[in-house]
């Protein structure tokens, strides 16, 4: 793999490949079909994924302990040909292993099998009656026979024919990934009906044309394919794998926050709002460009505005259109405007042309930046570029509006810009929707993709850290007079996620090679692995008894014989024979698996020596496979590896600052590979944006309360409040207490300006706590920082993020001058001080929540 799969997503590959292994497990020995789906949000990955997957079943991943399938194929099946051509790229992109083994399947395929170890795409239209494909193919259905047309003279097989001798060969295991699996397969009378259709004859088969074996359904949505793949029988339905939505938010992958603009009086505003969306573009464009002068990249972002018309649009409405907006940019380039309507026509719209281009195609071509679209772009597409959105649409095309915006939410970069929020955004425009209206689409792209319910339909993403704001300001960090309180903040220690199974010599082998990437510390990687075999000779004498008990059973095969003799008496003999190459190589290959492959490999080449021999080596391969089973060694390689992986981030903390933001994310990701929470520095903020108005169901809006003493404020010196009242209590106590200086609101989602605690939630899974409130004060003349954290201690979470709260203040108590929880008990605020041991000890002891704010651990706040 080219891309080093985020957290997520290494769950998901890992989850598929045991469903992939069962699958192939009940297709061998009991020839037993079966089915699962992949649900994924939009800019979540599923390429990379599949990528991911479909290399460990042609070549195995000792990663995953995953056995490759050597007589694997694999279907690639989707409606649209330009879809799959876009999944292809992206494949290629995303592995270093498949490259030529991506066939596109032409009219002129004519093979009578498909061959191993090979993805073949496929879409809906090749397999129509009048496809070439298909000619020759006769079957009986709903009795009558059927003819695909007369087969060509040329062609000795029909794609049937090979998808038939391609099952039916012992050697060769078919898979079917249905790409955007819920396409035309609804549960509605006319879905059912659709058993005829194509897809459901891959599945099911037909006539002489057995079923696929092994089906797998990718899409943002696929509880209609579940669904439909219930109706199927013969079919064993294996656990759905579902990426949780937040993760991916907190990914960075997507982008953090969607802006509506919407008029806030009744009137025909089109122009009006079109001449504001042209000028965020315009804002945008130079954003972009001064982020990339920062960060030294020659090729900024160039962003993208889409303007969605009613389908019965005419060409004059096109020029009107396109005169309002270069009223507001007169230097718009000729060529800077495309469309992607579905009549698929170069249009002229006065004198502009508006010719169509391909929606897979709009990204790369930076040249486009205004693009007209009808109805919701096919699924599927998306253009990251894509920041501006002017939808003239009317009121009741909400799901319209957020299948669009479901298109333009992936990040640009791949990666969230720390420290301003208007590179993590998207701005909509809506002069046809009414608040009301526009709150609903709110709650839709809020909610985001969980897999269950019609507003997933949507595939807008989202979940826990997407913001829909209304009406935002940008707040800019007060640095007159503050650059005591700057330095304080950017001292304060941050955690980051443990990984699950995070591997101590694998991180240490990629942050040397990104250490030397960077040339910080050159030939990192020879430094690393030498001080590791350092360890391994050492450990080699130190448990020599149990290494050379260990060799003796990787060079002895054991086993028993059984025997039966008439009468029913049964016995038993070992046997142990000397263990040939096959089995050494698959020893050394599971040593790779506890020390890294790449680890067991330099240090197999440093034993053998540079003149080393072939018995050279195996006696290497044979040495570090027994050093893999003892258990003290492994350990202590593990924790050398952790010891000189911190100090080399200790060392290199300075210049890893001065990096640009993308390779700065590399040594982020780096640290925060550990089975442990790894302390990290908050960013300064530049720009953040915050809402000013709150709105109810109804859409009735009312500005929020503000306030002159936060750390960021607007162009007129406030920040806008939006707290209940017990959280307002706090902060007016807080900002009265004797050397209150300024408070921080603590951003409640994954930014490098946010304070983040690690905790263990009731399953033992890692999650973050982003207490709310940071306050700064004076104490003789230094400034010190509290972290207050109001939190209400009926929620289920409450214990946990206490107890993470109590484990932070253990760690990291000294660098605060008071760390405590509040909560409202009755009617009095009750607090948990954390930075006294005892309350800690009660907090880590405790079940409730409540009982503690109400016991003697907890005082009157």
């Amino acid at each position: 793999m080219r891309f080093t799969l985020k957290d997520y997503q290494a769950d998901a590959v890992g989850e598929i490949l045991t469903n992939l292994r069962r699958a192939r497990t009940y297709y061998r020995l009991e020839k037993d079909l079966t089915s699962f789906s992949l649900s994924a949000t939009t800019g979540a990955g599923k390429t990379v994924m599949a990528a991911a997957v479909i290399e460990a079943l042609f070549f195995g991943n000792d990663d995953f302990d995953f056995e490759p399938d050597t007589g694997a194929v694999v279907l690639w099946f989707s409606d649209d040909p330009a879809l799959n051509e876009q999944s292809r790229t992206r494949l290629q992109q995303a592995s270093s292993e498949l490259g030529s083994r991506l066939v596109p399947i032409q009219t002129s395929f004519n093979l009578p099998k498909f061959e191993p170890r090979t993805v073949y795409f496929l879409n809906t239209q090749k397999l129509s009656k009048t496809s070439r494909l298909v000619r020759g193919h006769s079957e009986v259905y709903d009795g009558q026979d059927e003819l695909f047309g007369p087969r060509s003279d040329r062609m000795q097989n029909s794609i049937w024919d090979t998808i038939t001798n391609t099952v039916q060969d012992e050697e060769i295991t078919l898979y079917l990934i249905l790409d955007e699996a819920h396409r035309g397969m609804g549960a509605t009378k006319a879905a059912r009906a659709e058993r005829k259709t194509i897809i459901h004859r891959l599945i099911s088969g037909h006539g002489d044309v057995p079923p696929i074996p092994i089906v797998w359904g990718v899409s943002a949505t696929v509880e209609r394919f579940e669904e439909a793949m219930r109706g199927v029988t013969g079919r064993t339905s294996l656990p759905a794998v579902q990426v949780d939505s937040a993760k991916v938010q907190a990914s960075g992958l997507l982008k953090d926050d969607i802006v509506l603009d919407i008029p806030a009086e009744t009137g025909t505003f089109d122009t009006v709002l079109l001449k504001r969306a042209t000028k965020k573009l315009l804002e945008a464009t130079k954003s972009w460009q001064v982020y990339a002068a920062e960060q030294n990249d020659a090729e900024p972002v160039v962003p993208l505005m889409v303007v969605q018309v009613p389908n019965n649009s005419t060409v004059e409405d096109l020029r009107e259109a396109i005169d309002t907006i270069r009223s507001e940019w007169p230097d718009l380039p000729v060529d800077a405007v495309a469309n992607v309507f579905g009549e698929h026509k170069d249009l002229l719209a006065g004198q502009w042309p508006v010719p169509y281009i391909a929606p897979e195609r709009v990204q790369e071509r930076t040249a486009i930046r205004v693009l007209f679209a009808k109805d919701a772009i096919s699924t599927g597409w998306d253009c990251p570029r894509a920041e501006v959105l002017m939808s003239f649409r009317p009121a009741n095309d909400k799901v319209h509006i957020t299948q669009l915006l479901g298109r333009m939410v992936r990040s640009p970069l791949a990666r969230r810009i720390p420290t301003d929020d208007r590179l993590n955004s998207v701005d909509c425009l809506l002069p046809k929707f009414d608040r009301k209206t526009a709150t609903e689409v709110a709650s839709i792209l809020m909610k985001g993709a969980t897999g269950k319910g019609d507003d997933d339909e949507s595939g807008a993403g989202g979940g826990k850290g997407r913001r829909v704001l209304f009406d935002p300001q940008d707040m800019k960090p007060v640095e007159e007079g503050f650059k005591a309180v700057w330095e304080k903040f950017l001292s304060l220690p941050s955690e980051t996620l443990p990984k699950k199974g995070a591997k101590p010599v694998k991180r240490l082998t990629a942050l040397a090679q990104a250490l030397s990437d960077d040339a910080l510390l050159p030939d990192a990687g020879g430094k690393a692995h030498e001080s590791l075999h350092l360890l391994l000779d050492g450990r080699s004498v130190q448990y020599a008894e149990k290494v050379q008990k260990a060799v003796g059973d990787v060079m002895r095969v054991k086993g028993q014989t059984v025997k039966g003799r008439m009468g029913g008496v049964i016995s038993y003999q070992t046997f142990s024979e000397t263990a040939d190459a096959r089995v050494i190589r698959d020893a050394f290959r599971a040593a790779g698996r506890v020390f890294s492959a790449d680890l067991a490999r330099t240090y197999a080449e440093y034993l053998a020596g540079p003149d080393g021999e072939d018995d050279d080596l195996r006696d290497a391969h044979v040495k570090i496979a027994a050093l893999s089973l003892v258990p003290d060694i492994s350990e202590d390689l593990d924790r050398e590896a952790e010891k000189l992986a911190k100090q080399w981030f200790s060392a290199y903390r300075v210049n890893i600052k001065m990096l640009t933001d993308d390779r700065q994310q590399v040594y982020n990701e780096l640290l925060a590979m550990s089975t442990e929470p790894q302390r990290i520095f908050l960013a300064m903020p530049k720009v953040r944006q915050e809402d000013t108005k709150v709105r109810d169901a109804a859409g009735n809006e009312s500005p929020l309360p503000t306030r002159t003493d936060h750390l960021l404020l607007s162009e007129d010196g406030t920040f806008p409040v939006d707290l209940n009242d017990w959280e307002h209590e706090v902060l007016n106590a807080e900002m009265k207490r004797p050397g209150a200086k300024v408070w921080y609101r603590n951003p409640p989602r994954s930014n490098a300006s946010s304070l983040a605690i690690s905790y263990k939630d009731g399953t033992g899974a890692w999650k973050s706590l982003r207490p709310d409130f940071l306050f700064f004060s004076d104490v003789n003349g230094e400034i010190k920082a509290s972290i207050v954290d109001p939190h209400s201690h009926h929620l289920s979470d409450a214990i946990y993020k206490l107890r993470g709260l109590a484990h932070y203040a253990e760690m990291y108590g000294d660098d605060f001058l008071r760390i405590e929880a509040v909560s409202k008990i009755g009617g009095s605020l009750r607090v948990l001080d954390l930075k006294q041991e005892r309350v800690r000890n009660a907090v880590l002891a405790a079940t409730d929540a409540k009982a503690l704010y109400e016991g003697e651990s907890a005082d009157d706040y």
